[in-house]
């Protein structure tokens, strides 16, 4: 029996942690919190914080894996990849890990490989911040290494740029400076990957929108294979060729980009699937690719070629949407789910909201309300499922 080890053990890690014990592993979860929704489903498990690399190393020395894991998380891309370097198992290896979650690296591979991407600075004071503003006039500041749009803020003067300068600091965890980059008006999409022994194949596509009052988190990815207004295909292979480029041994992937001039550039690229459930439920739905085990298998050493990852043609018109609830603050007496728990099109949902507690503004990806993913056969029914959603998903307030 495989031993695997699975590092990060929240709610989204619950499928992964799932799929490798239905696959017979012995599964080891690692994850901060005591009472972690992962354990209840692995063998063993430790309490342990993904970016204490030491302590996890020390639990996988002690375990004796023979892959070591993670999904939809950015803070443990480098902890797995530094665990598998030192024991010798089949990782992406450190270097890869760094080029995948640290945007300055991200940068500098682009402007040297003329990948076309916003026009950027690397920034350790607000005076070095000031002065790329002053060319742009309109930027965007981000950690270098955070996820879950945290500290990740549109400045448009100095008085933005006073007021949300150390915040973004402080949520860059390896280097004590941000990145900023030129501001991008246009569509926002994600792409969904796998990059296997030979090749990268791009397997889902989203149009993204976001709250009007917080435009840096999302409300809505909209799935689809086909677009009357972008060139899909060809953002797929843009981005297949600056996987490849980049030199990813294997696994899954997670990018983003704005189109502008009818130019895709790429804002940011993973080494791990998109969070929300998008790599655990939506890509098998769009593309019936069951990424996670091949994400298994890959670990283990299986040479899987882009030959085993085949899109049938009974997927070409699906449709999917990950949606995020826009619900106004106050205190909560009760909610009606009716329409989540009586649709079979519901894929998944989640409601961060309990009798008592108060529902706040969506500042970033994590103060959200709740989501639900939802899938189907054409546009027409996915929007009727949409509007159920919206009309009978209601928040009663105190």
């Amino acid at each position: 029996m495989k031993r695997i080890m699975v590092v990060a053990g929240g709610p989204l890690q619950v499928f992964l942690v799932q799929k490798t014990k239905e696959m017979g592993c012995y599964v080891l979860n690692t994850s901060m919190e005591p009472d972690s929704p992962c354990f209840q489903y692995a063998d063993l498990f430790h309490a342990a914080d993904v970016l204490d690399i030491d302590k996890q190393l020390s639990i996988a020395r002690g375990f004796k894996p023979d892959a070591v894991i993670t999904d939809q998380s950015d803070l443990s891309v480098r902890t797995v990849a530094y665990v598998c370097e030192k024991l010798g198992l089949r990782g992406i290896g450190i270097k890869y890990a760094e080029l995948f979650t640290n945007k300055f690296l991200m940068r500098e591979f682009c402007r040297k490989n003329n990948v076309t991407c916003p026009d950027y600075c690397l920034c350790t004071n607000i005076e070095e911040a000031k002065r790329f503003l002053d060319k742009h006039e309109k930027i965007i500041i981000k950690p270098l290494d955070g996820q879950a749009s945290k500290g990740v803020q549109t400045i448009s003067s100095f008085n933005d740029l006073k007021m949300h300068f150390i915040d973004t600091l402080n949520f860059s965890r390896t280097d004590h400076a941000i990145i900023a980059e030129e501001f991008i008006e246009g569509t926002e999409f994600t792409v969904e990957g796998i990059k296997t022994f030979d090749k990268h194949i791009s397997l889902a596509v989203s149009q993204k929108e976001h709250y009007k009052s917080y435009p840096n988190v999302a409300s809505c990815l909209l799935f689809s294979h086909t677009s009357r207004a972008f060139d899909y295909f060809r953002l797929k292979e843009q981005n297949n060729t600056i996987v490849e480029s980049m030199g990813l041994p294997f696994g899954l992937t997670h990018a983003e980009y704005i189109v502008k001039n009818n130019d895709f550039y790429l804002i940011e690229i993973a080494a791990r699937g998109g969070g929300g459930h998008i790599s655990s439920k939506i890509v098998p739905f769009m593309s019936g690719v069951q990424n996670n085990e091949l994400l298994v298998k890959m670990a283990l050493g299986e040479r899987i070629v882009a030959s085993d990852v085949i899109i049938d043609k009974y997927y070409e018109n699906k449709k999917c949407v990950l949606e995020f609830f826009n619900f106004k603050p106050g205190l909560v007496e009760s909610i009606n789910m009716t329409p989540l728990l009586s649709s079979e099109n519901v894929l998944e949902y989640a409601l961060n909201l309990k009798s008592g507690e108060s529902i706040g503004n969506p500042s970033d990806d994590t103060k959200r309300p709740g989501y639900y993913i939802a899938g189907a056969s054409n546009n027409d029914e996915l929007n009727t499922i949409r509007n159920a959603i919206r009309a009978g998903v209601v928040v009663n307030y105190a």
